[in-house]
């Protein structure tokens, strides 16, 4: 597929409204080694422990402190590219997962996903996701990294019919991302993060 530079920096500009932060990469190592160097940069989650504003025990106090290793969650990764994350992150000493999630709920530092398509109109990234898995580490993660192809990127939303009818033919899940989560549900006050990650990283994917 061939870019189009205007989509690419209509997207570019949209995404950056919406508070995503939108960068270039030139492959997928420079993908791998950009969320490396963030999740190196962020504090590791916190374990979500209820009463700790309590009169507790010191072991008790110790558990409300206490913190797991940094971890990033890659569950759609081929062998190959699960394999050179891996060694990154085993380098840094940082947790990578490939399944399991559910029984990380507490804590992912970093969801790293591919996406489908981008829309330049609205800053939007679209992922088809049937894998629970997926939705998963892209959705609790305190930082969801995706990589985005340039070549993906589309004017509008009419532009993905086909790919959302296609989509349609089974059950499954499609998600329409813009920015980091963000909510105002509650007397009307904003606020981040509260039903999914407090940031958004996009990198763009030259020459696919």
């Amino acid at each position: 597929m061939t870019v189009d530079n205007g989509n690419v920096k209509l997207f570019t500009e949209k995404a950056g409204i919406a508070s995503a932060v939108v960068s270039e990469v030139s492959s997928l190592e420079e993908a791998f080694q950009y969320t490396i160097d963030l999740c190196g940069k962020k504090e590791a989650c916190k374990l979500l422990v209820s009463g700790c504003e309590e009169g507790l025990s010191s072991k008790a106090g110790e558990l409300c402190e206490a913190k797991i290793g940094k971890t990033i969650a890659a569950p759609a990764l081929s062998k190959k590219q699960f394999s050179s994350l891996e060694k990154l992150c085993s380098e840094n000493g940082f947790v990578l997962l490939k399944d399991g999630m559910r029984k990380h709920l507490g804590g992912i530092d970093i969801g790293f996903s591919f996406v489908d398509h981008g829309i330049a109109e609205t800053g939007t990234l679209v992922l088809n996701c049937r894998s629970e898995e997926l939705r998963i580490a892209t959705m609790v993660s305190e930082i969801h990294v995706v990589v985005l192809p340039k070549s993906k990127i589309v004017a509008d939303s009419y532009d993905l019919e086909s790919f959302m009818e296609e989509c349609m033919k089974k059950a499954d899940y499609t998600s329409f991302i813009t920015g980091p989560s963000r909510t105002a549900d509650i007397e009307r006050v904003l606020a981040i993060g509260v039903h999914g990650p407090l940031e958004l990283h996009i990198l763009l994917l030259e020459g696919v």
